[in-house]
C-alpha cells in the first residue's frame, strides 16, 4: 500500500531576496529547499547539535559565553543551544524572511518555539556575510550552518565567507579564545588549511557518520588570544 506522503507536499513557496525558498513536508519530515537545492530536513539533527556542543567544549570555561548562530535552518542548532543553560546570549542571523516566518508562525515552530521564547534568544534578519563585516557585537562562539559546506554554497556570494577576507571577518566578531565552528556535508582538508592560514589555532574536524555516503563534518578553529 502506498503511503500518503510518498510524494513531498509543498507547504510554502516564496521568492526571497536570494532566490526561491520552499518548505515541504515529506512524510513526517519538514524540508527546506533553496533555489532547487536541498538544504536540510528534520530527520536527524545530530550534526547540528554537534556543531553547538563542539563549539561549547572548545571554549575555555568562561561563564555564560555569547553564541552567534549563522543560519536558522530547521531550528535544531538553536533549540539545542537554548536547552543548555550554560550559554549566555544567543543571536541567530537568518537572511530569509520566509524561514523566520516558518519558525515564528509556521510548521517549524514545533522545533524552535521554546528556543525563540527564551529571553536569551534574538533573531536578526540579515545576510551573515554583511553582518560579520558590519556588526560591532562580539561573541565567544560563531557556529555557521548556512550552506552545505565551504565548497557547496547555497548562493555564490556565500563563497566569500570561507575565503581569507571572510574568515578574517569571522575572527573579528570573536572574542580572544573564541571558537569558529562550521558545518559541512563532507569533511574538507582544504578548508582546514584555510582556517590555519587565517590564523585560527587548534584546527580540527569532527565527523558524524550518516546512513549512506560521506559523513557530515564540523570544522573547528580557535581565535588566538
Amino acid at each position: 500500500m502506498t503511503a500518503v506522503y510518498d510524494t513531498p507536499v509543498v507547504l510554502d513557496r516564496r521568492d526571497g531576496p536570494y532566490g526561491e525558498v520552499v518548505l515541504r513536508r515529506h512524510g513526517a519530515l519538514l524540508q527546506i529547499i533553496a533555489n532547487g537545492c536541498f538544504l536540510m530536513d528534520t530527520s536527524d539533527g545530530r550534526s547540528e547539535r554537534l556543531l553547538v556542543d563542539a563549539a561549547r567544549a572548545a571554549l575555555d570555561g568562561r561563564p555564560a559565553p555569547g553564541l552567534l548562530l549563522g543560519g536558522l535552518g530547521v531550528g535544531f542548532s538553536l533549540a539545542h543551544a537554548a536547552a543548555d543553560p550554560r550559554w549566555g546570549r544567543i543571536t541567530v542571523v537568518e537572511r530569509e524572511p520566509a524561514v523566520i516566518d516558518w519558525h515564528r508562525d509556521g510548521p517549524l515552530a514545533e522545533v524552535s518555539a521554546g528556543a525563540l521564547a527564551d529571553p536569551r534568544t534574538s533573531v536578526v534578519e540579515a545576510d551573515l556575510v554583511t553582518y560579520v563585516n558590519e556588526t560591532s557585537d562580539t561573541f565567544d562562539a560563531l557556529c555557521l550552518d548556512i550552506d552545505n559546506g565551504p565548497g557547496w554554497t547555497v548562493t555564490e556570494d556565500n563563497g566569500s565567507l570561507y575565503a581569507p577576507a571572510g574568515l578574517a571577518a569571522c575572527a573579528r566578531v570573536l572574542r580572544p579564545g573564541g571558537v569558529l565552528a562550521v558545518w559541512s556535508a563532507e569533511p574538507s582538508p582544504e578548508f582546514e588549511g584555510s582556517l590555519r592560514n587565517a590564523g585560527f589555532r587548534q584546527v580540527r574536524t569532527e565527523e558524524v557518520p550518516v546512513a549512506r555516503g560521506v559523513p557530515d563534518a564540523v570544522h573547528l578553529g580557535v581565535r588566538p588570544g
